[in-house]
């Protein structure tokens, strides 16, 4: 099976994706041709640059002489209370994505201002449908850039508590977008993937500005897209992933996951307009075929580890507050007994939780020990496939815990609670509930 991983450690955008799978193979002229399919007046730039030390594709779009810019750089150079807005959708002002425009230097020099009448056009999905559909490109590529539109209406229209046919895209729907999402469907397809998998998405961080304001980061709509998906804030403090490139991952990604086992074939590297001097500021698109290894058939998923010392906290304290993590959602916690400053005894409190609690977490170890911080980390998890099954002992049902590889049982563990719940209802030793746990599993093992 022929797959594509998406390595977002710098986030994703459209022009980002387009760069990577041109330098992937994608050809040029398809996207080109693409291009000029739509009818809109734009044509496709490409070209080779550096970021961080990384040769890569930039692809740029220009719109009737008028060049693509991140929007936090097109409202930059307007300066604030100088940009314009592109429009409203049905009285909701759409936020998300603004992207300016600056003339092409060499045809004119200067930089246009909008009109108030260019503000005030926008395009609904209805319309963009329309395009998308008289365009030559193939039917399933139609439909891909379809699915992307409409997850970006879906957003908008939720965000605003409008339907998906009244949000106007007046930002989302410019040529601009349109340019990154048809052609991100054309060179999807021509690559010619079974699947497509994303690493965990650096968002960025800080704040972003917009036509009505400043946003903190991820915008809305990137935040609703990115519902379920693994993701994190490192590096620069900008906006990293946009809606445009969240709606293409929501759309072409089957799951989410670290470096997938297979026979490389071929890598490419899309440029973002900003050169980080943090890391190479590019998407890095892997195709290959899948291979089978031994822990193919386990599953990898980015975490957070949250430390903190501690030397003055009651030993019951400590477990009271493990025990509270725990239930509130904490994948585990534990202690190991550490020396401290001047020789004093201390604990390491550590928890495991999924990246999206780390912080309701964190606040909590705040509240319930004496700490004044609290470490975190991001580290990748490789668990075992696992499932249930239920045996019946003397006192009960205990339900056993089976982890297995490749399909082949590795270990297995009669459930704790289940069986000091039966001890002490029954009054016997739990060992000896255990331990006949065990005994019927092994014999129904056998039977089967």
């Amino acid at each position: 099976m022929r797959i594509a991983y998406l390595d977002c450690f710098s986030g994703i955008s459209g022009d980002m994706f387009l760069g990577a799978l041109v330098d992937a193979g994608v050809s040029p002229k398809l996207l080109e041709e693409a291009v000029a399919a739509l009818d809109v007046g734009a044509r496709l730039e490409i070209s080779r640059v550096v970021r961080g030390g990384i040769s890569a594709t930039k692809a740029n779009m220009y719109s009737h002489g008028e060049k693509d810019l991140p929007r936090e750089v097109f409202w930059e150079q307007q300066g604030q209370g100088h940009g314009h807005s592109h429009g409203h959708g049905q009285g909701h002002e759409h936020h998300e994505p603004v992207w300016g425009r600056v003339s092409d230097p060499a045809r004119t020099g200067q930089r246009p201002v909008p009109t108030h009448s260019e503000h005030e056009h926008g395009r609904g999905l209805k319309e963009i449908r329309q395009i998308i559909e008289r365009a030559s490109i193939s039917g399933t590529a139609k439909a891909t850039a379809i699915r992307i539109f409409e997850a970006l209406g879906a957003a908008e229209a939720e965000i605003h508590n409008t339907s998906i046919e009244s949000v106007h895209f007046h930002e989302v729907g410019a040529v601009d977008a349109m340019v990154d999402i048809v052609c991100a469907a054309v060179g999807s397809e021509a690559l010619g993937v079974d699947e497509w998998i994303c690493s965990p998405l650096n968002v960025g961080g800080g704040t972003v500005k917009c036509a009505h304001g400043t946003l903190p980061v991820p915008a809305p709509a990137t935040l609703k897209l990115l519902q379920d998906a693994p993701v994190y804030s490192a590096g620069p403090q900008v906006e990293l992933v946009t809606p445009t490139g969240a709606a293409i991952v929501k759309t072409l990604a089957t799951r989410f996951g670290s470096f997938p086992a297979m026979k490389i074939e071929k890598a490419g590297y899309g440029a973002g307009t900003r050169d980080f001097h943090e890391h190479p500021n590019v998407l890095r698109l892997t195709i290959g075929e899948a291979v089978e290894t031994a822990g193919a058939h386990t599953s990898h998923e980015m975490i957070t580890v949250l430390e903190a010392n501690l030397d003055d906290l009651s030993p019951q304290v400590l477990a009271y507050a493990a025990e509270k993590l725990l239930a509130e959602g904490a994948l585990d916690v534990f202690s190991v007994p550490v020396q401290m400053k001047k020789g004093r005894p201390g604990a390491l409190l550590t928890v495991l939780c999924k990246t999206e609690d780390a912080e309701r977490l964190t606040k909590m170890i705040f509240a319930e020990t004496t700490t004044l911080g609290v470490r975190r980390r991001e580290e990748q998890r490789q668990t075992l496939a696992r499932r249930w099954e239920t045996v019946q002992t003397s006192w009960g049902d205990v339900r056993i815990k089976i982890a297995s590889m490749n399909g082949s049982i590795s270990n297995y563990a009669p459930e704790y609670e289940d069986c000091r719940a039966l001890a002490e209802a029954n009054h016997v030793p739990l060992k000896m509930v255990l331990e006949e746990a065990t005994q019927q599993y092994l014999r129904f093992q056998r039977k089967a």
